[in-house]
């Protein structure tokens, strides 16, 4: 027999049914539906719709030449889309939910990119913002990117981690133990200070 899961959200079975059998009868492709919708909207609005207007507001234009700025921010760019997909992918199959705080994973992901950093996905989020900033030399997205980050670091102290550890208690709190909030653990196993 195998031990229940904790649920991060609610099982909607009458009967409060362990969490092992709520997550084996949704269908993984709902679930890969549902995250790509949701993440869809974070990064289209975050990272895409409120970017370009602040470029716009600001008189920025796509540069006329590609110099060695644009080459950084595409790579910083790429870098940091390819850890925020690859965060959603470890949700939808790991974690077994989204990346939406009101429809997040069933289990305590700590595989993937979060077995070096507790918010990698916000990391690449910031990445590619941090990107877009060099690509066009904008200082304008430079001060978005710093807003996100503050705005992100109060939102994960505030309500991501207190959540995560009413949800999942000791094992969230041995987890916070091994790997830090922001800067990668580069030996995951290890306790850090």
């Amino acid at each position: 027999m195998s031990t229940p899961v904790r649920v991060w959200g609610r099982c909607s079975a009458a009967d409060g049914c362990a969490a092992e059998r709520c997550l084996r009868q949704e269908p993984p492709t709902f679930i890969a539906f549902r995250a790509l919708v949701y993440s869809s909207l974070f990064i289209g609005f975050l990272l895409v719709f409120l970017p370009a207007r602040f470029l716009a507001w600001s008189g920025i234009t796509q540069p006329t030449s590609i110099g060695a700025a644009q080459v950084g921010g595409i790579v910083v760019g790429a870098i940091g889309a390819a850890l925020a997909l690859w965060c959603i992918v470890t949700f939808i199959v790991i974690g077994r939910g989204t990346p939406a705080p009101f429809d997040p994973p069933r289990r305590l992901v700590t595989a993937g990119p979060y077995r070096f950093v507790r918010n990698p996905m916000y990391i690449g989020a910031a990445l590619a913002l941090a990107g877009a900033a060099l690509f066009y030399q904008s200082s304008v997205l430079l001060w978005y990117c710093a807003a996100f980050g503050l705005i992100t670091h109060l939102f994960v102290v505030v309500y991501e981690e207190p959540t995560l550890r009413s949800s999942f208690s000791a094992e969230y709190i041995d987890y916070c133990k091994r790997v830090k909030r922001w800067w990668p653990t580069l030996r995951p196993n290890a306790r850090v200070s």
